[in-house]
């Protein structure tokens, strides 16, 4: 009877730690002897599984990462069926490095937190991505912290701070059509020194997310990423996403403690004033030019 019970408790423990999700995951090094050569060669990897390129960038401040962004056609179709902000969980990142090392962001852990209570409703497309992913690029160490599964869809840092769909609405227009064109205009001027790094608009759904580089030298993303750990970089770019008339984009206490779960509070308060510099650039991208 006492083995049992142990055994019980063990099985328990095991359930618990199984189901903490990790934001990212180590994959199989590139080859490549330069940082072009090796993302060019993740760039094949994923073009073979069938995902579609994006984009791809280096973000200003940290010239060791390329930043890949993919999508999969069965869950950009998940997300679009679910509507509004489940739109921002299309986009796949994936971080390489000039060392050959790759890290993408872990597709459940991140549809799980963007997609909150439908997140049942994409689940086997998401599995199915994650799925290609780990065929294409290999390794499937997981990186970068963890947070239990179930704690996703109301995730914050700490009592006080914002979750998802706190203070994040940058801009409303007239129209689906004028607020999409207003981001492009933006990105296309660099308003704020930024620069898209990729869109997906779909006029039909009225949906639409554009991932934004955020370029400038003192709050821009390489500051603050070279003070909290550049290892999380496929947390890179950040998105603004448009549902009908409205552009949205995540709060940065939110955004930035999800991409690093593991952020001690000491570190977070030496990028302070990263999440309203970031939410003053994103409004400049999303409001009317």
């Amino acid at each position: 009877m006492k083995a049992t019970l142990i055994v019980g408790t063990a099985l328990v423990a095991w359930s618990a730690v199984a189901q903490a999700l990790s934001p990212y995951v180590d994959a199989d090094k590139a080859a490549g002897a330069t940082l072009e050569a090796a993302t060019a060669d993740v760039e094949k990897k994923l073009a073979g599984a069938g995902f579609r390129a994006l984009g791809r960038y280096t973000p200003k401040g940290l010239p060791q990462h390329a930043i890949v962004v993919v999508g999969d056609a069965g869950l950009q179709d998940a997300v679009a069926a679910i509507g509004g902000s489940a739109i921002a969980a299309a986009p796949l990142r994936v971080d390489v490095r000039a060392d050959g090392s790759v890290r993408y962001a872990n597709p459940e852990y991140w549809a799980r937190a963007y997609l909150r209570g439908d997140y049942p409703k994409a689940e086997a497309a998401v599995k199915a991505a994650s799925g290609k992913l780990a065929g294409a690029l290999g390794g499937g160490k997981p990186a970068g912290g963890d947070v239990k599964a179930e704690d996703l869809a109301g995730y914050r840092y700490m009592f006080g701070m914002e979750r998802f769909g706190d203070r994040n609405e940058l801009a409303e227009h007239a129209s689906f059509d004028e607020a999409v064109q207003a981001v492009r205009a933006n990105l296309a001027k660099g308003v704020g020194d930024t620069a898209k790094v990729y869109e997906i608009v779909l006029p039909g759904r009225k949906l639409a997310v554009f991932g934004v580089a955020l370029n400038d030298g003192e709050h821009g993303e390489g500051w603050w990423v070279n003070k909290i750990g550049a290892d999380n970089a496929a947390a890179l770019p950040w998105e603004i996403w448009i549902v009908d008339r409205k552009a949205y984009g995540l709060y940065g206490r939110y955004r930035t403690a999800l991409g690093w779960p593991e952020l001690g509070m000491g570190q977070f308060m030496t990028i302070m004033r990263h999440p309203d510099t970031t939410a003053q650039m994103l409004e400049g991208v999303a409001r009317k030019p």
